[in-house]
């Protein structure tokens, strides 16, 4: 008799926030090595067909962030090349961009989750509570580096010295100016949320961060400086302003929502340092 074949069932699991009852202690998960290295395999699997899915949709959109590309750089007749690969190395390497952009939430949420063992209930409350504005703040400096700063940079750097130099660039050079602001200013965005889980945590507390202010000013100043191609004062504001008023609103929001960190309410309770 021929066997059944038998299809693996995928069930869809919604994450939940973990329920913090005050009467009981707030430990930690415990396991084995090979559980967190079982563990480890499944959720880099998920990560790695989430970016193959993704693939598929930046493969098609590719080609209509490479025109509009070539029509911020004020190239009419297209990027140059240097190989013949190179169109579709770089429609490529594009659609590959655009797939670890799209999941970039979902590769974040599976490494807070392997590393959610370590953290007792209260703490995997606040940091999953904080996923959804880590995914619309990296979404917020993506778009503003690309219809804002990488724009404005080009049409700056356009127009040094045009009867001495002929505007023609590279499309692979012209790229990696693209990925650098806008990756960097994704991850540069996410600066609020670092404000405030460092202070609900109770690491710096919102009055330490404005006294850190002017030691901040440099920091963002040095950081603009490694995110921005160029190193010209119009390009480095570019970067540097946004990165600034972020950190007065983490201040802010520091302030309104953690005025008391965990550990200080672990204190308070009575709950033991090692719980």
């Amino acid at each position: 008799m021929a066997r059944t074949i038998k299809i693996p069932a995928w069930k869809l699991k919604i994450p939940r926030l973990p329920q913090v009852d005050p009467a009981v202690p707030d430990v930690f998960e415990e396991m084995t090595l090979q559980e967190h290295l079982i563990e480890l395999r499944d959720r880099i699997m998920k990560v790695c067909i989430g970016i193959g899915i993704a693939f598929v949709f930046g493969f098609l959109l590719a080609p209509r962030l490479l025109e509009a590309m070539v029509e911020e750089a004020q190239v009419p007749d297209g990027f140059d090349i240097s190989s013949p690969t190179d169109p579709l190395m770089i429609w490529f390497k594009v659609a590959l961009y655009i797939a670890i952009s799209v999941t970039l939430p979902l590769t974040v949420y599976q490494l807070i989750a392997f590393l959610a063992p370590g953290l007792t209930r209260k703490e995997k409350r606040i940091v999953y509570t904080s996923l959804p504005f880590v995914a619309l703040l990296f979404a917020a400096g993506v778009s503003y580096a690309y219809f804002v700063a990488a724009p404005a940079a080009l049409n700056f750097l356009s127009g040094v010295l045009p009867d001495v130099f002929n505007w023609d660039i590279d499309a692979d050079e012209t790229l990696s100016f693209y990925l650098t602001l806008m990756m960097g200013l994704g991850l540069a965005f996410q600066l609020p949320v670092i404000m405030f889980l460092v202070a609900k945590i109770g690491i710096v507390t919102p009055q330490q961060m404005r006294q850190f202010r002017r030691y901040a000013i440099l920091i963002i100043a040095i950081l603009s400086a490694i995110i921005t191609p160029s190193t010209d004062p119009f390009n480095l504001s570019l970067v540097a302003i946004p990165l600034y008023i972020l950190y007065e609103a983490g201040i802010v929001i520091s302030a309104i929502f953690a005025k008391t960190g965990l550990r200080s309410q672990g204190v308070e309770e009575g709950t033991p340092e090692d719980a």
